[in-house]
């Protein structure tokens, strides 16, 4: 079984989760966790952001001015008090805000003195050319490509985040066993050979890769949910989603 089908098994759609609970915080000034909520949005998407405009043609350092300066702006002039989660997904309402914002001629000239002294994402252009330089060289647009990377961004920040449930259980070397049986199922070693490895039964080996694939899951939709409005965006994400890691 690939990651993508359990995601859209039955048993994976079982969750409960507030709507929108990052967007709704970070945009809320007299909330103490405020800043952690648009770090956390930003930490998601400021690569992807950053990879749509190197494809629009801005060199390494242009986009990296301008992905500094969008976020600066977007603190600036509080975008995110017009988010509202009956006009759509987020990550829709950012990209069309970063088009806006580089359309702008003002905001061009001054995303580099707003970029190099408002460090709003720890954006550093080795890390972000270094991730750059492993998008694939089509005809890819744009907008394919931001929507790429923010899937695969997601599918990360979620990854990292059952493995540091793990790792705080004392199971992070078993995380890393079966971390290839969330992706496929197909050419990674059987069950009956693994189990002897790890000192488990065959049996034992088959729970633990389905408890590891339900609470990847749990956490996936809980993440997506942070920036949808409705159970049924979440299961459009998710479906999307599939789709980038079938591929």
């Amino acid at each position: 079984m690939r990651m993508g089908d359990w995601l859209m098994s039955k048993n994976a759609r079982r969750f409960a989760t507030t709507r929108w609970t990052l967007v709704l915080t970070a945009r809320d000034a007299s909330s103490p966790d405020a800043r952690q909520a648009l770090e956390m949005l930003c930490a998601q998407y400021w690569y992807p952001l950053y990879a749509f405009l190197r494809r629009q043609g801005y060199d390494a350092e242009k986009a990296q001015d301008l992905t500094q300066g969008f976020f600066a702006r977007l603190l600036e002039k509080h975008y995110l008090d017009d988010v509202r989660p009956e006009r759509g997904r987020f990550r829709t309402f950012l990209l069309t805000s970063l088009k806006h914002f580089v359309l702008n001629e003002h905001d061009r000239e001054q995303a580099v003195k707003r970029g190099r002294g408002v460090r709003v994402v720890p954006l550093e252009i080795e890390t972000a050319e270094g991730l750059y330089a492993l998008e694939p060289r089509d005809d890819m647009t744009p907008e394919r490509l931001f929507e790429r990377r923010w899937a695969l961004t997601v599918l990360d920040q979620t990854l990292t985040k059952v493995r540091s449930e793990y790792a705080a259980a004392g199971k992070d070397a078993l995380f890393d066993r079966l971390r290839p049986y969330l992706v496929r199922e197909d050419d990674t070693q059987p069950y009956t050979t693994l189990g002897p490895e790890l000192g488990m039964t065959e049996g034992a080996v088959r729970v633990a890769v389905h408890r590891l694939r339900r609470r990847f899951a749990a956490l996936l939709r809980a993440e997506i949910a942070n920036t949808v409005s409705n159970d049924q965006e979440v299961e459009a994400e998710i479906e999307y989603l599939a789709a980038v890691v079938r591929r």
